[in-house]
């Protein structure tokens, strides 16, 4: 990447859900715009693994726990700073989905989890980010959602219930953080990933048929959306939720 492309050099990310997947692409491209991230996610091999393909403990640390952990939160949030410096850039991209089926038929107690990791542990790391300092240097934040947030979504609906709630967290953390803290969401159609492989799998021409793009986002489709929000580029945006969908939530095609 070019120097006119380098535009987080100097910062310090904190990327939940780094170990794979949309998470993995977004340290990616931070590490390549010039930050220095620190991972987390559930399982120390996977982040292991991750710091080496990022370049080693020179561009990325990791630290393993459950992203709805209030002490793991701030225990990254310490070696992450003592590694890197202060944090200024926090990406919220953890999430879970581990029912599919009628709302009428959800098991209470998975919704309850879907709440705690989608919606509760993101409040959770901007606390602890606030509390080391964000609110007082400067900062940004950005929150991975869904278009599941945005229109019901079958089968997924709590999940969209949770990101929808996401959304509204978003606006009202952009409200109460700035001038200081800028807070954003990233909002994606069916990505090809592990996470999504149920909505696509075995028809991915028939479901991308719908996108007026034509394809299946990919994982590197929103780290370069997040990268620009947590960019000076984005320096007058806050509290927004910005679709990255292929054009399927403009409804222009049937399938």
């Amino acid at each position: 990447m070019d120097a006119e492309s380098r535009r987080l050099v100097g910062r310090v990310a904190i990327v939940t859900g780094a170990s794979r997947g949309i998470g993995l692409a977004i340290a990616r491209r931070l590490v390549a715009e010039g930050a220095r991230v620190g991972l987390t996610a559930r399982h120390p091999e996977a982040l292991d693994e991750a710091v080496t393909a990022l370049g080693g403990p020179a561009y990325a640390v990791a630290v393993a726990g459950r992203a709805d952990d209030a002490a793991h939160q701030a225990d990254a949030v310490r070696q992450v700073s003592a590694a890197f410096g202060p944090v200024d850039l926090l990406v919220n991209n953890t999430g879970i989905n581990p029912v599919h089926g009628p709302l009428v038929d959800l098991d209470l107690a998975a919704a309850r989890k879907i709440l705690d990791v989608n919606l509760v542990a993101a409040l959770g790391w901007v606390q602890a980010v606030c509390a080391a300092g964000m609110t007082e240097r400067g900062g940004c934040v950005v929150n991975v959602s869904s278009i599941a947030g945005l229109a019901p979504a079958r089968g997924i609906a709590f999940y969209g219930v949770s990101k929808a709630a996401l959304n509204h967290l978003t606006a009202s953390l952009a409200v109460e953080l700035g001038p200081t803290v800028r807070v954003n969401a990233v909002a994606p159609g069916v990505v090809k990933t592990r996470f999504a492989a149920a909505l696509y799998e075995g028809r991915e021409e028939e479901v991308a048929a719908r996108y007026p793009l034509g394809r299946l986002g990919v994982a590197d489709d929103v780290a370069g959306a997040v990268a620009f929000l947590a960019s000076a580029d984005a320096a007058w945006i806050t509290g927004q939720t910005i679709v990255c969908d292929g054009g399927v939530t403009l409804g222009g095609r049937s399938g």
